[in-house]
Formats: structure tokens, sequence, C-alpha cells
């Protein structure tokens, strides 16, 4: 990534619901507008159009409005107009759900690709729960906790979400299991962890985000620029 990349958001889960105003106003302004690219992708079996309205209701109370980009499956995902929609955006979101599929659905699609490119030019990306942990790689698995292969928007970095709500058993199994230099990052739900355009961690909205590197705690200046 280049020095113009956009903001990055990684989101505990719960987005879109009081709490995460905090984080979410500022990613909205960071953008320098008003509209912001949601893509339910991972909740495309779990009444996708409710996440839209949500995410509608919210940044609607916060000034702005939502671009539906209904990318469902994988004919979606290589569909060239809504590509052109991702790359034009300067802020997009990646909604929660199953992060098996949202992996599936995107990964190495013509939107894939055109997140990364906006992203590298300045546009701020977002994804909570399973739409953050898509973002990394490695990243997470679901099923058991164990790593597996994630998007990589950014690399040498794996998130737990709903930390302090996911099975304890689970988040030691990825603790324990990441290679000695992976960060393993806890996020709580209302949480979001952020890099700024010049590689600097940070925290904002509700609970405590944790960094494990090697199995110990750790801090952002662990995490990779």
């Amino acid at each position: 990534m280049t020095s113009r990349r956009g903001l990055l958001a990684l989101v505990g889960g719960e987005e879109w619901t009081p709490g995460c105003e905090v984080f979410d106003a500022e990613l909205l302004a960071a953008s320098g507008g008003d509209e912001v690219a949601v893509l339910p992708t991972a909740a495309a079996y779990t009444y996708p159009e409710k996440a839209v309205a949500a995410a509608e209701a919210w940044f609607a109370g916060l000034g702005g409005r939502v671009r539906p980009v209904m990318v469902l499956d994988r004919a979606g995902a290589q569909d060239a107009a809504l590509a052109e929609q991702v790359r034009a955006s300067r802020f997009v979101y990646l909604g929660g759900g199953s992060p098996m599929h949202l992996r599936s659905v995107l990964k190495g699609s013509a939107v894939w690709q055109a997140l990364v490119d906006a992203h590298a030019e300045g546009a701020v990306v977002a994804g909570s729960s399973a739409g953050a942990m898509v973002l990394t790689d490695p990243m997470v698995d679901p099923r058991g906790g164990a790593l597996t292969v994630g998007l990589g928007l950014v690399t040498g970095v794996a998130v737990v979400p709903h930390f302090g709500h996911e099975n304890a058993e689970k988040v030691h199994r990825s603790i324990t299991l990441a290679s000695p230099d992976l960060a393993v990052v806890g996020v709580p739900e209302r949480c979001a962890l952020l890099r700024d355009p010049d590689g600097t961690w940070r925290a904002a909205g509700e609970g405590t985000v944790r960094v494990f590197v090697g199995g110990e705690p750790a801090g952002f200046d662990s995490l990779p620029h």
C-alpha cells in the first residue's frame, strides 16, 4: 500500500448500533463525503436487506447516506458495474454475518480488487465482525479458532471479534496457534481497531482492545504498519 491509503477500521461487531457513533462519525468525516457503500455480502443468507436498512437508518443519524452494493454471490462479485461502484467509493463498509461466505464470494474477484484499489487511493474501509475477520491474512477460522487464509488487505494480524463474548476456548486456540510473529487482536463489540494512513494503530468505542503476540499480551506498536 502507498501512503495515500485511507483509514482502516476493524470493528468487533454490533455495527450500526449505539456506542459506534464515535468512530463511525470519524470514518465518515475522514472519507471527505457523506456516502457509505455498504456490502451486506456476509449476511447474504440472513436478510441482507435488513442489514442495509439498519445501516441506512444509522448513517442518516450521522448526516450520511448509504449506497447498497448488493454483492451476495460470486456472480455479483464479478459484476463490472458493482465493482465500479466500490472503486468510486470513498467509504466502503463490509457488514457482519458469515466470514466463510464473505471470503469465498470476494476472494480474487473484481469487487475485491476494486476495494483494494479504492483503499490504496485513500478510501476509508471498515469491516465489522465477519467483515473485520476477512480483511486480514491470516484470519481466524470461526469454526474452531485456528488460523486460515484471509483476504489480506492487512497482513500480520488476525482479528477475534466479539471479544469478551466469544467462546474462551476458541479465543485461546487462536492465540496459541498463531505464529510467533502474528498479532492476534481481540476487539469487543461496538469497538473499533483503527489504522491511520500513516500506519499508526489505535482503538475507539466501547471496551478494551487486546493484542497478543507469541501468546503474550502486547501493545499496538507490535501491529504491522
